[in-house]
């Protein structure tokens, strides 16, 4: 008698609302309705599941960008895709010299996104050129040939500037072949671009395979000093 009541009292017991696991069956029963509800079925779920994901991720993490012109040739070249981080300077991290950076030129370069290198940030001192034919930053110069376009010149255009804060000056690697900072220092923000614009850095090239690297900081602009914090 002892032998045969004990698995029906644990079977009373497993089936009670409050039991363990329940709640899990409870779910796992939802979502296969759901989906017997969808047409196509879980395939359609699990589709719509993976969308989701990359809508998401598209919008809050990463973003991939194709190259339209060849304004930052050789390193980039057009049709290339790059992987653009947007999370990079979400937390109080800004732009930084020598970071690849998209963002949105509408009212400032034109109403589209641009791909450009940052080369001078809020508060800097951006020269160009010493007579050796280099741009300078906060005094020093910066030795700019692992990444310009082979045969170009720092830039033919001479300038002068002081980024005001909150802004970013921006150059392409070819410099020949680029709209930049440098062509819009009369437009509506001197030609440079506000962080705020700024969607994220590109920090992989990720199409076509071939070309496949990440993109890293140059080291000569590491070097630049911080800029002078104007007296009061």
């Amino acid at each position: 008698m002892d032998t045969e009541a004990q698995p029906t009292r644990r079977d009373r017991s497993s089936s009670s609302p409050g039991a363990p696991g329940t709640e899990g069956r409870s779910r796992f029963a939802f979502v296969s309705r759901f989906a017997d509800w969808l047409p196509g079925g879980r395939i359609t779920l699990t589709l719509f599941v993976c969308l989701l994901f990359l809508l998401l991720l598209n919008t809050y993490v990463a973003q991939p960008f194709q190259i339209p012109s060849g304004s930052m040739e050789n390193g980039l070249r057009i049709g290339d895709r790059v992987l653009v981080n947007k999370v990079a300077y979400r937390f109080g991290a800004g732009p930084r010299r020598g970071d690849v950076v998209v963002f949105d030129g509408t009212g400032y370069f034109g109403d589209a996104d641009y791909i450009k290198r940052v080369v001078g940030v809020g508060g800097d001192h951006v020269v160009c050129c010493d007579e050796e034919g280099r741009i300078e930053v906060n005094g020093r110069p910066v030795d700019e040939t692992a990444f310009l376009y082979p045969g170009d010149s720092p830039s033919t255009v001479p300038f002068d500037v002081v980024v005001p804060p909150g802004r970013l000056f921006v150059l392409g690697d070819h410099r020949g072949d680029s709209s930049d900072s440098r062509d819009h220092l009369g437009s509506p923000g001197g030609g440079m671009i506000p962080v705020a614009e700024v969607i994220g850095r590109a920090d992989w090239i990720v199409w076509p395979v071939a070309h496949w690297t990440h993109l890293d900081r140059p080291t000569a602009y590491a070097r630049v000093p911080a800029a002078e914090q104007p007296h009061g």
